[in-house]
C-alpha cells in the first residue's frame, strides 16, 4: 500500500483512460502526458495501462508498506528517498516505511510515479483513471488527500536498476512548439485563420485545467459563425468559441462540443502540450499527415526497448 502523507497540489490516479464509452457521454480522462505515463510504467515492468500517479506542479510525500520498485518520469522534480536524491527516468527501490518526498519542480508541469504491480483502486467502466469533474474512478473520484491509503497489486519480478532512460520527447521549459493538422471544421474560419494561428505564441490562462487549456493570443475569425451541431471532441483539438480565443481540449475533455474546431495537435506532440501549465506559452505549427505519422512512428520505436520487459 501507499500512504499519502502530503497530497501535493493535484495528485490523481491515472491509467491510459476510459476509452470506448464516449458515445454514452463518458469522458476518457487518463494522463495529460501519455508518453511519460508509459515510460514510468515500462521502467518498473508494468503494462502500459497500469494505474500510476499523476503529480501536478507540487508533488506529494508518500510512504510504502512494502518494498517496491518505483520510477518517476515527466516533469523534473527534486525527489528524495529517506533524504537522499533519487534519479528521474530510472527505476529505484523503495523500502517499507521510508518516505519518498517531492521537492522543487524545475521543468515541466506533470510527473508520473509508477509502482511495480500498479495501483489497485477499483475500476469504473473498465478504467482506474480519475475524472475529477464527474467524481469517477481513481481514489473516490478525486485528487489524493493526506491520510489516503492506496492499494497495490502484487509486484512482478523487479527490472534491473540501471542508468536513466533517454528522454525522447523534449520537456518544455515554460514554452513549447507543437504541431497541428488542420480541421475538422477549418471551413468555418476566415481564409487566413491558420496563418493567424501560427503567427504568435498563445499564453495558457490561469483558469485552465485538465479539461482544457484556455488560450490568450491572436484572435481567430469565424467565417460561418461560432456554433455547430455538437460533434466529437478528440484529444488535442482546438475549438474556437465566439471570442476567437482557442481552447485546447485535454485529457478530461467533454465527449462532444458545439464550437468549430480549427486544428488538432498531432499525437506525437500531446506529451509536450501536457507538460505545460498556467502562464506558459504555446506556439502552433501546421504539419502534414505524413509528418505526423513519421513523428509517431519514431516515438513508438524509441519505446520498444523499454516496453520489451513489461509484465
Amino acid at each position: 500500500m501507499i500512504r499519502v502523507i502530503k497530497p501535493g497540489m493535484l495528485t490523481t490516479v491515472q491509467d491510459t483512460g476510459r476509452w470506448g464509452v464516449q458515445s454514452r457521454g463518458v469522458p476518457v480522462a487518463g494522463p495529460m502526458d501519455p508518453w511519460s505515463h508509459r515510460v514510468a510504467n515500462a521502467l518498473v515492468g508494468n503494462t502500459r495501462n497500469a494505474a500510476a500517479l499523476e503529480v501536478t506542479l507540487i508533488g506529494p510525500d508518500l510512504e510504502f508498506d512494502d518494498e517496491r520498485v518505483v520510477a518517476i518520469a515527466g516533469a523534473e522534480f527534486d525527489v528524495t528517498l529517506g533524504g537522499r536524491a533519487v534519479p528521474m527516468h530510472a527505476p529505484f527501490v523503495v523500502s517499507s516505511g521510508v518516505r519518498l518526498r517531492f521537492g522543487a519542480r524545475t521543468r515541466g508541469a506533470r510527473a508520473y510515479l509508477a509502482v511495480s504491480g500498479g495501483i489497485a483502486t477499483p475500476p469504473v467502466l473498465g478504467s482506474r483513471a480519475t475524472h475529477v469533474i464527474s467524481a469517477m474512478g481513481g481514489f473516490d473520484g478525486r485528487a489524493l488527500r493526506a491520510g489516503d491509503v492506496l492499494p497495490l497489486f502484487p509486484s512482478p519480478p523487479a527490472p534491473s536498476v540501471g542508468a536513466p532512460a533517454a528522454r525522447i520527447v523534449p520537456l518544455p521549459d515554460r514554452t513549447a512548439r507543437v504541431r497541428v493538422m488542420p480541421g475538422p471544421q477549418l471551413d468555418y474560419f476566415a481564409d487566413d485563420a491558420l496563418v493567424v494561428l501560427e503567427s504568435a505564441p498563445y499564453t495558457i490562462r490561469s483558469d485552465s485545467d485538465r479539461m482544457g487549456f484556455r488560450l490568450q493570443g491572436p484572435a481567430l475569425t469565424h467565417a460561418r459563425g461560432a456554433d455547430i451541431i455538437s460533434d466529437a471532441t478528440p484529444l488535442g483539438v482546438l475549438q474556437v468559441p465566439a471570442s476567437g480565443q482557442p481552447i485546447l481540449l485535454m485529457a478530461d475533455r467533454q465527449t462532444t462540443g458545439g464550437y468549430p474546431k480549427i486544428a488538432t495537435v498531432i499525437t506525437a506532440d500531446l506529451a509536450v502540450a501536457g507538460q505545460l501549465g498556467p502562464g506558459d506559452a504555446i506556439t502552433f505549427a501546421v504539419c502534414t499527415a505524413r509528418d505526423a505519422m513519421a513523428a509517431l512512428i519514431a516515438q513508438e520505436r524509441a519505446l520498444l526497448p523499454l516496453e520489451a520487459h513489461q509484465a
